[in-house]
């Protein structure tokens, strides 16, 4: 029998090349796993969008209204107050929208939204959520880890930890920043902190290329 040529070689394998790629791919069950690791329970989340307004509207302005700031509204603070970096503290302001209880639930919002107020039934506000801490940066970094200073993993990487990644080619967890600027101390609220790396966010410029140096230079 006559040596292939390699003509004749490409033209009878060309259908196996794909079949070794594919080998390969199913190989490995998750993509996840290498990172992630062996979970132990199965996560019922595929993925979590996560939606941080950092200067946002006041809360006694939407959902979580004080009555007793309209009384007392134009007074000097009742209570002690504690100091802060500006330490200008003026008089008791009530808030200029009226609330009221909605849909079967009773949730008690303020007419800001009306059209939210229509969806009250379908909505979960929560208002046990406090802190001992009252600067921006540390309670950026209280909300998003847990802790008032940096240094500690965020939420964002614990899912990524938790969950994995379904690729191996594009990250888990990528921050979306508003082009205004912030949130307040940047990067460590998406830290991985004492967690490899690999877990931390991914953050997607405002403008130009969304991740510099990906691509190979001309």
């Amino acid at each position: 029998m006559s040596p292939l040529t390699r003509r004749e070689l490409l033209r009878r394998c060309s259908l196996g090349f794909g079949g070794v790629a594919l080998s390969g791919l199913l190989s490995s069950p998750a993509f996840g796993a290498e990172s992630a690791g062996k979970r132990p329970l199965k996560a019922k989340a595929k993925n979590v969008i996560f939606c941080y307004m950092s200067g946002g509207v006041s809360h006694v302005d939407s959902f979580d209204p004080k009555s007793a700031l309209a009384k007392l509204n134009g007074k000097p603070m009742p209570v002690p107050v504690q100091r802060t970096v500006f330490n200008n503290n003026g008089n008791i302001m009530g808030s200029p929208w009226e609330a009221k209880r909605y849909g079967q639930s009773g949730i008690e919002m303020t007419n800001l939204f009306p059209q939210i107020a229509a969806c009250a039934d379908d909505l979960t506000v929560v208002r046990s959520m406090t802190s001992k801490v009252s600067e921006h940066a540390q309670g950026n970094y209280f909300f998003h880890t847990g802790f008032p200073f940096m240094g500690h993993p965020s939420a964002g990487a614990w899912l990524n930890y938790g969950l994995g990644s379904e690729n191996q080619n594009l990250p888990a967890f990528v921050v979306l920043l508003d082009h205004r600027g912030g949130p307040i101390s940047g990067p460590p609220n998406w830290s991985s902190g004492c967690m490899p790396a690999a877990f931390q966010g991914t953050q997607f410029r405002t403008s130009g290329d969304p991740v510099l140096f990906l691509e190979p230079p001309k």
